[in-house]
């Protein structure tokens, strides 16, 4: 499959998603090059888009041995394509923002010609949300974009505009954005990075993690990842290990019981993951198996260093968090092969929670910064 062009992106003009303003000033993500680094998985249009009515989402249970996309007709499908692991880390919000144009680009002659139906219109995008951020309850990032993009679609419908067109402009304005701070964050990592370092990470680090890497070999430094497989899913296996390798930078996939092997052996100079939450008191909450490399890497005095995605005010402590429980059968299966039998039981967090004393610094916008100091930042 040939990959699509990204023009689309960069003929926009550079948009804040908060203040929806036009800026002047080049994006961060132009002066660095970012789109013609990343691997072919992280081009946003690989993530998720809108096309010809439908929602596309690129199909990371069968990458790396086919690059293709489920194609979803209805909020339900975005759902359970999400639901079903189709995608993962920054995949499901941005397949969810674009679900909400299933609802909006079908309908535009009655919306232009029904005031009525235009408030009918927010009411269905509110069901929409609700059923859409059921389907991965930890990470908070999802609700806070759909948020977004329905406010949106509430200044159109109270201003007379065209809600689609809305929408699809504040999904372009919104990806601009965030792939500028990735950025950011990714530039303050790099920096820190040194030449000859191993680098152990953990589950997909998504683009954050990912142009760190990038940013880092351009600089000329020479680096090794050593990436976990990341049972049941195998996303290390199959979405990071291959992408680090498509950029040219050396990779070894291990089984996710061998980081504190390498660690002692040296071969592991930092710890970076991304990070699915992390509250305003520094716990950062992320793909199961986390933690217990957090534990490894500070007894082999290690730092571990975790992407933010953001900052969520409704979630200032681990009391505050809520993992997902996904089906324990889950757990009995590798890649769809059985691995015992089905009568013995199984469990299956989907993620962990670190504590802030196992983590060295966050990397925010802000640059990189103690865990304890992220309830004093505005903007991570």
């Amino acid at each position: 499959m040939a990959e699509a062009d990204l023009s689309y992106l960069l003929s926009k003009p550079f948009m804040d998603s908060q203040r929806l303003t036009p800026s002047i000033q080049p994006s961060p993500a132009e002066q660095e090059g970012t789109y013609k680094l990343l691997p072919f998985i992280l081009k946003p249009e690989n993530i998720a888009r809108f096309e010809s009515g439908k929602v596309l989402i690129g199909d990371r249970r069968k990458y790396p041995f086919e690059q293709s996309f489920v194609s979803c007709d209805n909020i339900d499908d975005v759902a359970r394509a999400i639901q079903d692991m189709v995608t993962q880390g920054s995949g499901p919000w941005l397949a969810a923002v674009n679900a909400l144009r299933l609802l909006t680009c079908r309908h535009k002659a009655a919306l232009s010609a029904s005031k009525k139906r235009r408030t009918a219109l927010l009411k269905e995008l509110g069901q929409a949300q609700a059923i859409l951020i059921r389907t991965r309850p930890t990470n908070t990032a999802m609700k806070q974009r759909l948020d977004q993009i329905i406010f949106i679609a509430e200044e159109a419908v109270t201003k007379g505009d065209d809600v689609d067109n809305a929408i699809a402009g504040g999904i372009t304005a919104m990806l601009l954005d965030i792939f500028d701070d990735y950025t950011l964050r990714a530039r303050a990592m790099a920096d820190q990075i040194k030449d000859g370092e191993g680098i152990l990470t953990h589950c997909f680090g998504e683009a954050g993690f990912i142009l760190s890497l990038a940013f880092a070999a351009r600089d000329g430094k020479d680096i090794t990842v050593y990436s976990p497989e990341t049972r049941p899913y195998f996303q290390g296996a199959k979405l990071t290990a291959p992408a680090i390798r498509e950029m040219g930078i050396k990779v070894n996939l291990i089984t996710d019981n061998m980081p504190a092997h390498f660690m002692s052996e040296q071969k592991i100079q930092k710890y970076i993951t991304a990070a699915d939450l992390i509250t305003l008191d520094g716990h950062v909450v992320n793909k199961i198996g986390t933690y217990q490399n957090a534990i490894a890497a500070r007894a082999h005095d290690i730092p571990f260093f975790a992407f933010a995605w953001g900052r969520d005010e409704s979630k200032k402590s681990r009391d505050n968090i809520v993992i997902e429980q996904r089906d324990p059968a889950e757990v009995r299966l590798a890649l769809g092969t059985a691995t015992t039998i089905d009568i013995v039981q199984a469990c299956y967090p989907a993620f962990d929670i670190t504590p802030p004393e196992y983590v060295s610094g966050v990397v925010t916008l802000q640059g990189i910064v103690s865990p304890y100091d992220l309830s004093g930042l505005q903007k991570w």
